[in-house]
This record gives structure tokens, sequence and C-alpha cells, in this order.
């Protein structure tokens, strides 16, 4: 594949493009990476230092792109965190130039907003631009369970639940949908699930709740189920390689005592998914 990858970028560390494009690459896959901001760290640290780019200047970027001929060699788009609905704007257009060049192109977006225990943490506003504005546009999305609540507008703590605001989000627009971070009433205590739903069905793996929650996991985690969906057309296996691939980097990190992310030393589990976890089909 060829992705076109808009995302932030730090020097230090794996969150957005930076967390993204080396996985890709693993995978055998041609990534251009567009950044919209270029800092020293991820914001985790509290501290940073670096330029958050204009959309302006973004949107030069990918016309320079264009002017090279190539968008139409593009099968998708990946979009991580949309701090400004300005960047939004930027990308959707980078989407529909893709699109119209190639109309098998899929747009891939991982609606960041908030998270279990931490609530909204960008900048109010940027949810319902996500959900009104976004979302429909995509063809998969990977929110966490906390994020299809709010684009569902509803509180999910069954399975059943789960899958139904799935439904609403899909009726929106996206096909494909990822759910990270499930916690539902039949999950074992110390586990976790990740739910997988498309027109073929619904899918789930259950892993264990690792002691860690590293910046940049998300990001991980939608560039490789982009990549694995499209190589396979399964949203079965793309769930069982993608999970199975970021709890061996999770894994790893944790063995490190690092917070940053362990792409590099685990690398094979990321070309090769280890087959530890099974999908079971939940409908």
């Amino acid at each position: 594949m060829k992705i076109l990858s808009i995302q932030s970028s730090v020097a230090y560390g794996h969150v957005g493009n930076s967390a993204a494009v080396f996985p890709l690459q693993r995978l055998g896959h041609e990534v251009w990476p567009v950044l919209t901001v270029h800092f020293s760290n991820h914001t985790g640290y509290g501290a940073w230092r670096g330029p958050l780019l204009a959309p302006a200047d973004v949107a030069e970027v990918i016309a320079g792109i264009a002017d090279r001929g190539v968008l139409g060699d593009a099968d998708a788009v990946l979009s991580g965190y949309q701090g400004d609905p300005a960047m939004g704007t930027v990308i959707l257009d980078a989407v529909t130039l893709v699109k119209t060049a190639n109309p098998d192109a899929v747009y891939c977006c991982d609606p960041v907003m908030g998270d279990v225990g931490r609530g909204m943490f960008v900048r109010p506003g940027i949810p319902e631009y996500l959900r009104d504005v976004v979302v429909p546009r995509a063809d998969i999305i990977t929110p966490n369970h906390f994020e299809l609540d709010f684009l569902a507008g509803r509180t999910t703590t069954t399975l059943p639940e789960l899958l139904a605001a799935v439904d609403v989000v899909r009726a929106t627009g996206p096909r494909h949908v990822l759910v990270t971070s499930v916690v539902h009433g039949d999950v074992p205590e110390g586990s976790l699930e990740v739910v997988a739903v498309s027109d073929e069905g619904a899918w789930a793996v259950t892993t264990p709740l690792l002691p860690i929650t590293p910046n940049g996991g998300g990001d991980v985690t939608a560039a490789l189920y982009l990549a694995h969906l499209s190589a396979t057309g399964s949203p079965a296996t793309a769930l069982e390689r993608t999970v199975n691939s970021v709890f061996a980097v999770f894994e790893a990190t944790l063995a490190a005592g690092t917070r940053e992310l362990q792409l590099v030393a685990a690398q094979d589990a990321i070309a090769v998914p280890p087959a530890r976890f099974a999908a079971r089909q939940v409908r």
C-alpha cells in the first residue's frame, strides 16, 4: 500500500506519525508522512518544545505531493489527533483529493478526543466536530470505548449495547469500526477487549489488561488495523493481527520499564504478528 499519513511528529518517542510510520514500513508499506506538529516529545511529559504547524503550511505540503501527480497512487489516508477544525478541514480536503484521483482509496480516522478516567482532553468543540463532520467522511474509525459512547450519544456497559452503539455510528458513514479498550459486564476482571465491526459481522479479542497506558498506543493500533484490513479484506484477521502485535509491543514496553513504546525492540512481532489471542465472532 501507499498511505498518506497526516499526523503529529515527535523527535523523541513514539506518537502520531512517529508511532505509525515505522510499523507500516515494517509491514512493507510505503508511507508519505505529513506532519501537523513537530515536537521534541509527546505532551504527556507536561513540557515540550517545537512548532505547531499552521494548517496552511500542512496544506502546502499536501499540494506539493499533488504536484508530483502521485495522489492517485495513494491507497489510503490515515489521520489521528486533530487539535483544530482548520486542521481537520485540511485533512478532509486531502481525503477528497485522494479519493477523486483514486475512488478505491479509503480514509482511516482515529477520532482522538478522550478516555475513561480522563474525560475529554481536546479543545471544546473538537469532539462535536469529529462526530458531526469528520467521522461521517471516514471509511474506517478506531475509537476507544469512551469515544464510541460519545459518538453514539449513549453509555454502554454490555456487549449488545456496545454493538448497538457501533451500529448507530456506522449509520453515519464509516463501514468499519474498531473499538479499543472495551470493558463491559462480561469481560473478566483484569482483562479488556478490542471489537471489530463491519458489514460482515462483529468480532472480539480479549487480552489481559497490562498495568501501563503508554502514549501512542492508539496511533499504532489504527495504523496496523488499516494495513491488515486492506491487505486481507478480513476484519477478523486484521483484528487478531493488530491486537497480537500491539500486545507484544506493550509487553516489551512494560519489561523495559519505560513510558515510550518499544516499537523497534518489538518489531518482529509487528512484521509477523504472534498467534496468541484469537478473535471470536460475537455477531
